[in-house]
């Protein structure tokens, strides 16, 4: 049985197997019902693997051992099995979730945030600052700094920009805005952008401009600053800088406060 390498791979990071699972997997696959012996043959996996790997794909549904001498193995049909990791995966996703979450008020995280502020109060200002790459890591981090903000958040950003951020951030933006925190968003707005400008209506104030800068400023302190132009770059190529400078921070909030004081709240 030849199965191409490229094949092999994709099995084995959708189904998260290793390289003996997916061989004999499909080998069984092409027989139907088969031994251990056969299948190490067809596979070219050494025989003292293949009852171990047969084992393991029976613990995770992909095979059943059928009763009898010599032991035989059926295999289960593939749209089952799709369904088994499924659930599997939904099953420790969420088994993880659950630890996770009950660590929110446990003694893990304590201990955790007390070495975070004890460290964070050893860092010079000017080291608290970093460059992010790649748009996920990006939103990721501005999500968080986003998230800590206690009074202000003035954004700036493109079309394309502003519809990421209603799309992704609206929950988060609803969470801060229950604070009392003032949130200003500055973009170029199209026919496009409509929608977004209405679903974000009451959480945060949008007016046009015709720049094409991309930062944000959080509380006068805290500033990250996109360098690449989001429609000329590929997102997993995309830059920005994190800085935690209230210098520079209050001084881009004061430029962007004489710009908003220019801008139309609608094209």
């Amino acid at each position: 049985m030849i199965v191409k390498e490229e094949f092999l791979s994709k099995l084995r990071r959708y189904f998260s197997l290793n390289l003996y699972e997916v061989k004999i997997w499909t080998a069984l696959l092409s027989r139907g019902v088969s031994t251990a012996g056969e299948l190490s043959d067809i596979a070219n996996v050494p025989r003292s693997r293949s009852y171990d790997v047969l084992e393991s794909l029976e613990k995770k549904g992909f095979v059943v051992m059928k009763l009898g001498k010599p032991i035989k193995y059926i295999s289960v049909p593939p749209k089952e099995v799709l369904e088994r990791v499924k659930k599997n995966v939904k099953s420790d996703a969420d088994e993880k979730i659950k630890r996770l979450s009950s660590l929110k008020s446990g003694e893990v995280v304590e201990e955790l945030n007390s070495l975070h502020t004890q460290g964070v109060e050893l860092v010079e200002p000017s080291d608290l600052s970093g460059s992010l790459k790649g748009r996920h890591n990006l939103y990721n981090h501005l999500e968080l700094t986003i998230r800590n903000a206690e009074n202000s958040v003035i954004i700036m950003t493109t079309s394309q920009g502003l519809l990421r951020k209603v799309e992704g951030l609206k929950p988060v933006f609803e969470q801060i805005k229950k604070r009392g925190v003032n949130i200003r968003i500055a973009a170029p707005l199209t026919k496009e952008t409509d929608d977004a400008v209405k679903d974000i209506k009451g959480v945060a104030e949008v007016r046009n401009t015709t720049s094409k800068a991309r930062f944000c400023v959080v509380d006068g302190k805290e500033v990250m600053f996109m360098v690449m132009n989001d429609s000329d770059v590929h997102p997993t190529y995309d830059v920005g800088i994190w800085v935690n400078t209230p210098f520079f921070a209050s001084a881009l909030s004061e430029l962007f406060d004489t710009a908003w004081k220019g801008m139309k709240i609608k094209a």
